[in-house]
C-alpha cells in the first residue's frame, strides 16, 4: 500500500528541503511536519496543501514511487506549479527582520509619547 507520509518525505528530500522550511511555509511546527509523515494517509486539505506547497500535484504524492521521481521532478522544474520553494513568496528571515523593525519604531513612538506626557506633568505641576 502507499504510505502518502513517507512520500511526502521522499519529494521534500529530493528537493532538498528540511523538515523546518516545510514547516514554515506550511504554518506548522517542525515536529507536525514529521508527525504527517509518518502517516500512512494524509487528509485531502493536508495533501493539497503540502502538495502546492512542494509544488507537486497531490496524485504525484498519492503515486510516487522512485521510479517516477525523476519525471516528477523533471516537469516540476519546468512547470513550478506555485511551490513556494521555487517562487518565494516570502523570506521567513526578511519577515522576522521587518517585525523587529516595526516593533523598534512602535517602541520609539512609546517611549517619545511618553516623554511628552512627562514634560506636560511637570509643565503642570511647576505652575
Amino acid at each position: 500500500m502507499v504510505h502518502q507520509g513517507h512520500n511526502v518525505k521522499r519529494i521534500r528530500e529530493i528537493f532538498g528541503i528540511k523538515q523546518e522550511a516545510l514547516a514554515v511555509s506550511l504554518g506548522l511546527s517542525q515536529q507536525a511536519v514529521s508527525q504527517l509523515e509518518q502517516k500512512e494517509v494524509l487528509d485531502t486539505a493536508t495533501l493539497e496543501k503540502i502538495s502546492k506547497t512542494l509544488g507537486v500535484s497531490s496524485d504525484a504524492i498519492k503515486n510516487f514511487n522512485e521510479q517516477s521521481a525523476v519525471t516528477i521532478i523533471s516537469s516540476t522544474l519546468h512547470d513550478n506549479s506555485g511551490s513556494v520553494f521555487h517562487n518565494p513568496v516570502f523570506n521567513p528571515i526578511e519577515k522576522w527582520l521587518e517585525t523587529i523593525e516595526e516593533n523598534k519604531k512602535l517602541y520609539e513612538r512609546l517611549l517619545q509619547s511618553e516623554k511628552e506626557k512627562v514634560e506636560l506633568l511637570q509643565k503642570l505641576l511647576n505652575k
